[in-house]
């Protein structure tokens, strides 16, 4: 019965198509909106490194002054001291770390047809790569003993070894940024992390930015003294020069840990209360302030990368969605209330009032799908839309299968919902009274 409910569903489409369009209309921008809305939100606040979201932190200290402190209204600063940074590489209180700043470079091509051009990256350890789940398309990072050393090599970006370079391998050759000479060992596939977990502070669209051109060393940064593309705190003026800045208290630095496993939290979280106690002895971290790890999802928190305008942005959305719903039972109500000269014969004849609520269930359905399918075109011209207001926005303007399959259930459901009180009212008919009234 199923199957013939189905296809009187699809040719009641055609009766009083004026009132079909509308409700098919009326459902599918409601779902359309909701939907765009709900993806961008799903995207922002998903998971980016699910298999390994519990074993990689930030540790965070408050190194900030005593005078105007005062105990439980502290909120530690997101970034770590250089100090701090080097101590925490030093430690090996994990299986992998990396401290990260980012700079900026002016990249001086071999070519003759190509000027020097600025170029954003990064200094980070050997460990980030792995750490972060980086592609390698040629290649490989640069070792330990590179870190140490800090010696000049350079990961590059595909799009920067692309530019440079076209299809052709340029590991093993030399490049010369802000006029000093790095050898190549690798080049990065396409990769797009979103949310940009490992480096939200210090970039024009945060989370949802591009990943840098190229990656080099931390330590060759520093020797290089490669200038600072990102957020600096000081909370005190500093001598001149770039090793009183280093010596400072000013924070700068992103740090990440990686652990063996999850339960390995509570031991990282006793090397960095040691770790500050050190200190205090040693005349630093005067707030004696808590110490706090943020594995990834507990970040993206701490960051506010999911801010309360895009809830309350879905939240609207999803009140849009109601109002399309009252507004398609009324519509319902409607068509089925024509029809009540068909119910009370198919009731003369037999039908149950469940074969007739069956029945006319099965047509809402058949709306839902129809309203599905053009709210899924609604929605996608949305998206699109959207992605064309910034390049943060096109990062995370898509739909996964995840958002396709959750169209086509909220216009079903949407429609059901719609359907259940006009159902009803259709299975109420008298056939008794419905036929002395003909």
């Amino acid at each position: 019965m199923f199957h013939y409910y189905f296809l009187l569903g699809l040719r009641s489409l055609r009766r009083n198509p004026a009132l079909t369009a509308l409700m098919v209309l009326t459902l599918a921008v409601g779902v359309a909106a909701s939907v765009a809305t709900l993806t961008i939100l799903h995207v922002m606040s998903g998971d980016p490194i699910p298999h390994k979201s519990d074993r990689l932190f930030v540790p965070l200290v408050d190194n900030g002054p005593i005078e105007g402190y005062k105990p439980g209204d502290e909120r530690p600063d997101n970034q770590v001291s250089y100090r701090d940074a080097i101590n925490f590489l030093n430690s090996k209180a994990a299986e992998r770390a990396t401290a990260i700043y980012g700079t900026s470079v002016a990249v001086e091509p071999a070519r003759k047809d190509m000027a020097v051009f600025i170029s954003r990256g990064l200094g980070v350890g050997s460990d980030f790569f792995n750490m972060f789940d980086a592609p390698f398309l040629h290649g490989q990072a640069w070792s330990p003993a590179d870190d140490k050393a800090g010696a000049n090599v350079v990961v590059l970006g595909r799009k920067l070894a692309d530019k440079l370079y076209g299809d052709t391998d340029p590991v093993g050759q030399r490049m010369t940024m802000s006029g000093q000479q790095y050898q190549i060992v690798g080049v990065l596939d396409n990769w797009t992390v979103v949310p940009r977990f490992h480096r939200i502070i210090g970039s024009q669209d945060g989370a949802f930015s591009d990943e840098e051109d190229m990656f080099v060393p931390f330590n060759a940064a520093i020797r290089n003294e490669l200038p600072r593309n990102g957020s600096t705190t000081c909370t005190s003026d500093i001598s001149p020069g770039y090793q009183a800045f280093l010596d400072s208290e000013c924070t700068w630095i992103q740090f990440w840990f990686e652990t063996r496993s999850a339960s390995d939290r509570p031991a990282l979280q006793n090397y960095l209360d040691s770790y500050a106690a050190e200190q205090r002895k040693l005349g630093r971290l005067k707030r004696n302030a808590p110490n706090v790890l943020y594995d990834v999802r507990e970040w993206l928190d701490f960051m506010k990368v999911v801010g309360n305008d895009s809830k309350l942005s879905a939240w609207l959305a999803f009140g849009f969605l109601v109002l399309c719903l009252v507004n398609t039972i009324g519509l319902l109500l409607a068509k089925f209330s024509v029809r009540a000269a068909e119910v009370g014969i198919r009731r003369a004849l037999g039908a149950s009032r469940r074969e007739i609520f069956n029945q006319f269930l099965i047509e809402t359905t058949v709306v839902g799908l129809v309203g599905g399918a053009l709210g899924l075109l609604l929605a996608f011209g949305a998206l699109a839309l959207i992605a064309m207001q910034s390049k943060a926005l096109t990062v995370v303007a898509h739909m996964d299968w995840i958002m396709l399959l959750t169209t086509f259930a909220m216009a079903v459901l949407s429609a059901v919902l719609a359907g259940l009180l006009p159902t009803w009212r259709a299975c109420q008919v008298t056939p008794a009274l419905q036929l002395k009234s003909q």
